[in-house]
């Protein structure tokens, strides 16, 4: 795998979906253990260690609801324009947040590339900061008895 591909998403088949459903049930019951499990067709054992079958268990719950799945390695680079997609915002606000210092970012040649991971502690944080306002309409709604 390299480090500089961003994964396009797999969208599962209603087929896929309903495997994955099934395989989901079955494996779910395993997810805080390693695992051994053995290929019917050799006959290979391959262990999984427990974050694997973790892992495991949510793209099949995803693909089992019919969400694409994609799989990004935390130190990977994307384009401001990949990561306007994953925080849903457009490329010209991505950049502003970028030139504010809000996400860090290089520069190579005149081109932006930022991490993974950093548009994901953004993400983050953004939400924190959004349960943490809608919190406080909610008691100040409460305490001023508006029927919330």
């Amino acid at each position: 795998m390299s480090n500089t591909a961003v994964y396009e998403p797999i969208i599962p088949s209603t087929d896929d979906s309903r495997i994955a459903k099934r395989s989901s049930k079955t494996l779910s019951q395993y997810v805080s253990r390693n695992l051994s499990i053995r290929v019917n067709a050799t006959n290979d054992e391959i262990e999984l260690p427990e974050v694997a079958v973790r892992l495991l268990v949510d793209i099949l719950t995803n693909m089992a609801e019919g969400n694409a799945v994609t799989l990004i390695p935390v130190h990977v680079e994307l384009t401001t324009k990949q990561a306007a997609d994953i925080l849903g915002v457009s490329r010209p606000f991505l950049i502003r947040l970028l030139e504010e210092g809000k996400i860090p970012f290089r520069k190579v040649g005149t081109h932006r590339r930022v991490y993974f991971k950093d548009v994901q502690v953004y993400k983050i944080q953004i939400a924190k900061e959004r349960q943490s306002v809608l919190t406080q309409l909610v008691e100040e709604a409460q305490a001023l008895d508006v029927g919330y």
